[in-house]
């Protein structure tokens, strides 16, 4: 984190039917969006703010307001103004797939077919799918955006029971829970997943154009159906620069009470 020293040129940007405060965050949130301004820099003071546009504190703290309502920046007590975290925050407090999860965040979600068709499961993918190793399976890649912006890469394993459901149909379009759970009535109930960081591998930092050996969170997850089998086992490779996860938790002032938590089992995993 830096603070951030600006030269100001010359006020050209003033139109007097706008109001002083919007004046104020409509330059900051410009400054912002060129990416003049970055995550976790300290914005001008109030007093060099009113400075430069000639306007009151009362002023100046109506525009901050305006942009830590809109998220774009964080005020901390004694210390000033600061450019907020701009990635996407999820929870896992329920079970989704990424439209949902897209669409809880107020994104647009596209999807991008890249390639499918069968091949013979590996040691990992037959693990996670209770197959034998060599077991042909049905992957599909996927490129994923929210508001046209790439945020990560899914490879998808499906026993091929499931893949034929869905056969002929658009997962460009639609998604594989709404398939089998509005057309089939499977139900899509439970899932496990695995988060660690890794460094993008080759093929995947040219999916993500971001260059190869970047930090990128790796989610894996199996689904399954309300029978307990195995629905799908999936690799999503999201871009750590505009994804981050979440979690609240609850401590309860009584030690043995069971408390009803929607997120169980949630725990480091250390590697030997």
């Amino acid at each position: 984190m830096h603070e951030v020293v600006f030269y100001y040129p010359p006020d050209t940007m003033a139109i007097a039917a706008t109001p002083r405060h919007e004046r104020v965050s409509s330059w900051i949130r410009d400054q912002i969006e060129s990416g003049s301004l970055l995550e976790n820099d300290k914005l001008p003071s109030e007093n060099q703010l009113g400075q430069r546009f000639g306007v009151s504190r009362i002023t100046i703290r109506r525009a901050l307001q305006t942009l830590e309502n809109e998220g774009l920046i964080s005020r901390r007590q004694g210390l000033g103004s600061f450019v907020a975290d701009q990635r996407l925050h999820q929870g896992l407090d329920h079970l989704s797939d990424f439209v949902e999860d897209m669409h809880a965040a107020g994104l647009e979600a596209e999807s991008i077919v890249l390639e499918e068709g069968p091949e013979k499961a590996g040691a990992r993918v037959a693990r996670a799918l209770g197959l034998e190793e060599g077991t042909s399976v049905y992957r599909i890649d996927r490129l994923r955006k929210g508001n046209g912006e790439t945020l990560a890469y899914d490879r998808t394993w499906i026993p091929m029971f499931y893949a034929h459901l869905l056969q002929d149909q658009d997962l460009e379009a639609t998604t594989i829970y709404r398939v089998l759970e509005e057309k089939h009535g499977i139900c899509v109930c439970k899932g496990t997943f695995r988060i660690e960081a890794i460094n993008a591998p080759n093929d995947v930092a040219q999916h993500l154009d971001v260059p190869w050996g970047r930090a990128l969170l790796l989610m894996e997850r199996t689904t399954f159906s309300e029978a307990e089998k195995q629905v799908y086992f999936q690799q999503r490779f999201y871009r750590s620069d505009k994804v981050a996860y979440e979690v609240e938790l609850h401590r309860s002032k009584r030690p043995k009470a069971t408390v009803d938590q929607p997120v169980r089992g949630l725990e480091p995993v250390f590697k030997n």
